[in-house]
């Protein structure tokens, strides 16, 4: 009886592998409506992701030599057009930059649904209008970056003086540590007026540690990247992982999200004017759908603790039958 059960699930297992390897080949086969750039034979199913080897860079530039400056790669079932001039680079970030500037999204990033409020990756639309408004009108101007000169300057100030404190103590410090403290703390008070971590407490190491995972699987090449048909079943548990990472840090927003709402609702509150009062004052207003108070925690998410990738040195843009490398 166990064998007869091991048999069928052995055939339905390789029932299942089959289809999906033809679902996979399939789409890999089929051609985009445009004319595509050359580019390197692919071969069936991984395309030409053995061609990037373990330093993309300079993989593409070798194959920019044989190929060209414009050239296409297929990467799994994903067809990529690579920019390797500066040329042609003007032509795509300058002169045609709202046609590329709708980016491809990571799987790791549609963990707690981000890639749908997120900033960096809400396609060009009426959503992503709305944040683009917020952040110029009320967030990023230049009477609210001046307005927090004296606040970057305390916690400077404040970070010399421990280092100062260690050395006539003569006690060893963790300066990598203290400097995360300082940057985190700088920005928890431009945010929530509040210091989110302290050198004396595990606070900073845990958001430290939170932040490292989050870039460490972010990092990570996903097959979920290359074959979408794979995404709903997370072979390499990324995006599980940093579902748990992102969790994390987006329960510590909710409590002080949490507490401010329970504040303003206070008599005789007193506006703080700080960044999260701004965006709730924003959301209860919301006349015009501009801000809904779920989307401010990732907001936050992303101006607080953004993605190794959103600053890398290869930008990643997605067109309608293709993605663009530039580098």
């Amino acid at each position: 009886m166990e064998s007869l059960i091991n048999l069928v699930l052995c055939v339905l297992f390789t029932s299942l592998l089959v289809k999906i390897l033809h679902f996979i080949a399939r789409g890999s086969k089929t051609e985009s409506s445009g004319k595509l750039p050359p580019g390197p034979a692919a071969l069936p199913i991984i395309g030409s992701l053995l061609d990037l080897g373990d330093k993309p860079h300079k993989s593409l530039a070798r194959l920019a030599k044989i190929h060209g400056p414009l050239m296409s790669l297929k990467l799994g079932q994903i067809t990529t057009v690579v920019v390797s001039s500066s040329t042609l680079a003007k032509e795509v970030l300058q002169k045609h930059d709202v046609s590329f500037s709708n980016r491809t999204i990571p799987d790791a990033i549609r963990a707690h649904k981000h890639h749908e409020v997120g900033l960096p990756w809400v396609p060009i639309a009426m959503r992503w209008r709305n944040l683009r408004k917020v952040c110029n009108s009320y967030i990023f101007t230049n009477q609210k970056l001046d307005a927090n000169q004296d606040l970057r300057r305390k916690k400077i100030q404040e970070l010399v003086a421990l280092v100062q404190e260690h050395c006539l103590a003569g006690e060893a410090m963790d300066i990598g540590q203290a400097a995360f403290t300082t940057a985190v703390n700088a920005l928890s008070n431009s945010i929530f007026s509040l210091n989110l971590s302290d050198s004396n407490s595990d606070t900073a190491s845990q958001l430290k540690e939170v932040v490292g995972c989050i870039m460490e699987e972010a990092g990570k090449p996903n097959l979920a990247d290359y074959f979408p048909v794979l995404r709903g079943v997370d072979l390499q548990g990324i995006k599980r992982r940093m579902a748990i990472h992102f969790g994390k840090i987006l329960n510590i927003f909710d409590g002080i999200v949490n507490e401010r709402l329970q504040l303003r609702k206070m008599q005789g509150y007193v506006p703080v004017n700080d960044m999260l009062d701004t965006l709730l004052t924003i959301s209860e207003d919301n006349n015009e759908g501009i801000m809904e108070t779920s989307q401010i925690k990732h907001l936050f998410l992303v101006t607080s603790f953004s993605p190794p990738f959103t600053n890398c040195f290869i930008y990643v843009f997605h067109l309608k039958f293709s993605n663009f490398l530039l580098f």
